[in-house]
């Protein structure tokens, strides 16, 4: 009876999934466009008051003060605040529809050291999941594969594409090391122990992959050692999910021994060691703002006023939402709350737009509105980091303005005319 049950929950959750409406991507941007009047938020600390920004083919050509332009396309903004898209720095978007439902998940592999296996190739540029997400200003997101120890190759992809070709923006840009936990309790063993063998043996496959590919010929290809190779050569981050001070400690001790640029995930006990971080250039993914503090004795806003005592050691970091249950959304609000701590509303923007691009090694093309850069902008009616006032009314990505509807209005405007309401 349970067996039929789970079914009949799974085969209802995946129909509705599918009941939704789909919304196709946008096509390429035709002529030049010019958002005019506006309040500009560049990403660097700069805001320009009555401004004006022009895009054509994808691209940012001018941002300054608003003087007038012919010719052009012009969208008037008065009252309006734009900002450049949002970057998700660790999500699983694309790669987990409905966790209930095992069939829509494709975000795990068997195995402990699975750096071969690449998040871009499952992503689903179908998933609705991800039309909520940038109904919020997301516009950007590392995926991030997970399961095992080394669960393989992350890539950045951008909210609005048929496939995971058209939607990849940077691929294969890290490798993720889920550090074995440090502070674990257990009647049975020494788990800490086990978890020292589990790292050891990590070593062990870097030190063997760096013989490998110090090697100029190989009779036998190792394809675990090959999806590596770009670690060593730094073309890859490596991203190490780590929140105590001895898990980020060993991660440092990787960074030296094999040279990896390294970027701790979570680092919960960062700031305790922010002069180390910052010495042996580590940066930052604050895994979340809106949480409780992780022991009995930290301050009770400690969670909150973390990304502001990163700032002011000046240890490179960025903010992420991996709340799967808002699924990414409050990325902007996590930020927010950052900024009545200790950051100014310009830094904590920031932290999810330029210093998340830099982070992830793609401030050359994003982060910020500057010329030359893609035309990744958010228009929204108020602060987009204030949950009460954010209101995205159109978003661009690579300056094709994207829809962003999604279930949520789907159903509000569905009940709304039912009721005869406005």
């Amino acid at each position: 009876m349970k067996k039929i049950f789970l079914s009949i929950i799974s085969i209802a959750a995946i129909s509705m999934v599918h009941a939704q409406e789909t919304i196709s991507p946008a096509p390429a941007q035709a002529g030049t466009i010019a958002l005019a009047h506006a309040t500009i938020h560049i990403g660097n600390g700069e805001v320009i008051e009555d401004g004006l920004i022009i895009f054509s083919n994808g691209k940012i050509t001018d941002v300054r003060k608003y003087s007038p332009v012919e010719n052009v396309k012009t969208i008037d903004c008065t009252g309006k605040q734009i900002y450049p898209g949002l970057i998700s720095p660790v999500s699983n978007l694309g790669l987990d529809e409905v966790s209930a439902v095992p069939s829509t998940l494709d975000q795990y592999e068997l195995g402990d050291i699975n750096p071969n296996v690449r998040s871009v190739i499952a992503y689903n540029t179908d998933s609705k999941v991800i039309d909520n997400v940038r109904s919020n200003g997301i516009l950007l997101a590392n995926v991030f594969p997970q399961g095992g120890i080394i669960s393989g190759s992350t890539s950045v992809m951008q909210l609005d594409g048929w496939n995971w070709e058209d939607a990849v923006y940077k691929m294969d840009g890290g490798i993720v090391f889920n550090m074995p936990n440090l502070f674990r309790f257990s009647t049975e063993g020494d788990p800490v122990k086990d978890a020292m063998d589990q790292i050891e043996n990590v070593r062990t496959f870097f030190r063997q992959a760096k013989a490998y590919l110090d090697e100029p010929k190989h009779e036998h290809t190792n394809l675990k050692f090959e999806a590596v190779k770009k670690l060593f050569s730094g073309e890859q981050t490596f991203f190490v999910n780590a929140d105590l001070v001895k898990e980020m400690m060993i991660a440092v001790s990787f960074a030296k021994e094999f040279g990896f640029k390294t970027v701790i995930v979570g680092g919960y006990d960062s700031w305790k060691i922010a002069d180390y971080l910052k010495q042996n250039n580590i940066s930052v993914i604050i895994n979340q703002v809106f949480s409780l503090p992780g022991f009995q004795d930290d301050d009770v806003d400690m969670p909150y006023k973390m990304p502001f005592l990163l700032q002011q050691a000046g240890v490179p970091f960025c903010i992420s939402d991996p709340n799967e249950s808002s699924r990414y959304r409050n990325l902007a609000f996590n930020a927010g709350v950052a900024s009545g701590y200790g950051l100014t509303k310009e830094q904590a923007l920031q932290a999810i737009t330029l210093s998340t691009a830099k982070i992830l090694g793609i401030d050359n093309r994003t982060g910020s509105l500057e010329k030359g850069k893609d035309a990744n902008i958010v228009v929204s009616d108020g602060d987009i980091l204030d949950i009460r006032t954010s209101n995205i009314t159109a978003a661009y990505i690579q300056g094709r303005q994207i829809n962003l509807d999604n279930k949520q209005k789907q159903l509000y405007k569905k009940f709304m005319d039912k009721y005869g309401l406005k």
